[in-house]
C-alpha cells in the first residue's frame, strides 16, 4: 500500500455562514464550493497548495472546536500583523519553532483560534517535521 498524501481535512463548525466569512476573509482561503441539503451544509476552501478544508455543520463523531491544525506562512511576522489589523489576537505565540533538541535559534510562530475555538498554529512555511 502507497499512501500519496493529505488531500482534505474536515472541520466540524456550529454556525458555516460564520465559520465561512472567518476562513476566506480573514485567513483568505479560496472558497471552492457551498452545498447545503435538508439542513446539513459543506462548504469547500482550498488552501495555496491545493489541499482541501471542508467546513460542515454535518458532525459525525466529531466536535467543534476540538481541532488543533497547523498553518504554513512565508512571513509569519506579517500574516501576524495582517491578522492582528483584521481583529484577531492571538491566544499563544514563541519564537522557538523548530528549537527542540537542536542548535541555533527557533522562528516565530502564534497560535489562534476560529469562531468555534479550533486552535490555528502559524508556522514557517520552511518547516520541515523531524520527529
Amino acid at each position: 500500500m502507497k499512501i500519496s498524501g493529505f488531500k482534505m481535512l474536515a472541520i466540524a463548525v456550529t454556525d458555516v455562514d460564520k465559520a465561512k466569512e472567518f476562513y476566506t476573509e480573514t485567513l483568505g482561503l479560496k472558497l471552492t464550493g457551498d452545498a447545503g441539503h435538508n439542513g446539513q451544509r459543506w462548504v469547500s476552501l482550498e488552501l495555496a497548495d491545493g489541499i482541501a478544508i471542508t467546513l460542515s455543520n454535518v458532525h459525525e463523531s466529531m466536535k467543534p472546536g476540538a481541532l488543533k491544525f497547523y498553518l504554513g506562512t512565508s512571513d509569519v511576522d506579517s500574516t501576524q500583523k495582517e491578522l492582528s489589523d483584521k481583529g484577531v489576537t492571538p491566544v499563544k505565540e514563541g519564537d522557538d519553532w523548530g528549537k527542540w533538541g537542536q542548535e541555533g535559534e527557533g522562528q516565530h510562530w502564534f497560535e489562534i483560534t476560529d469562531p468555534d475555538g479550533n486552535h490555528i498554529l502559524i508556522i514557517p512555511s520552511a518547516y520541515e517535521h523531524k520527529g
